[in-house]
């Protein structure tokens, strides 16, 4: 791992092992290995026997966790959400029993959903876990530790006949939870690392700066 892994690593094994709960976003543009961060942390909580709900929004994403499934499947979202509206898990369920032992939940691919979707997991969390504990009612998803992650420069929510101002008014950074999340950033692109080129440094710095300038609108 570089510097910058190990940092989300180190928190995130802190955080499950002391059961002191927090909200989480690892921010990083294609080919900065979140999803070996995500697989490093995954294999080794369950290593040591612990329960990791391993998932993601949409697509490839989820196949590239370890026992990975949507979102939608696992916490059974419906698909027309309100601003209040919660999971359809049900308490002596199966599934509310797997969500009730976990020490984890790792989200990835968190900004293509509706914020709709991640409160209503929030708040289906806090139900679950508050009824042993008062004090889970006001913590962030029960005082579970969640993961999230994802690149804003990729697909966004996708809203009917949205403009420009509700697509972002329904993201996750317009969330009441969103000032809760700790947020930490890798910027090291590591997939470029391993192409062979004689001027190699010089080639890879130019590369990735044009494909963050590329994600970024800033080329001319």
């Amino acid at each position: 791992m570089n510097i910058q892994q190990r940092r989300v690593y180190d928190e995130v094994i802190e955080s499950v092992i002391n059961k002191t709960g927090g909200l989480y976003f690892l921010y990083g543009h294609g080919g900065t290995r979140k999803t070996y961060v995500w697989n490093s942390i995954i294999t080794r909580l369950r290593f040591e026997g612990k329960i990791i709900l391993a998932i993601a929004s949409y697509g490839i994403a989820y196949v590239l966790l370890p026992k990975g499934r949507t979102t939608h499947s696992r916490f059974q979202i419906l698909n027309l959400l309100k601003e209040y509206s919660t999971c359809v898990i049900k308490l002596g369920t199966p599934e509310t029993n797997l969500v009730k032992n976990s020490s984890l939940i790792i989200w990835d691919e968190e900004p293509m959903v509706h914020m709709h979707a991640f409160e209503a997991v929030d708040r289906t969390l806090r139900d679950i876990f508050g009824r042993k504990d008062e004090l889970a009612q006001i913590k962030p998803f029960g005082g579970l530790t969640v993961v999230l992650g994802g690149d804003f420069r990729q697909i966004l929510p996708v809203l009917p006949r949205g403009n420009k101002h509700d697509i972002l008014n329904a993201s996750i950074s317009s969330s009441r939870l969103w000032n809760k999340c700790k947020l930490f950033a890798l910027t090291q692109n590591m997939r470029l690392q391993q192409i062979e080129y004689e001027d190699n440094d010089m080639l890879i710095d130019d590369f990735g700066k044009w494909v963050l300038n590329l994600g970024n609108g800033d080329l001319q």
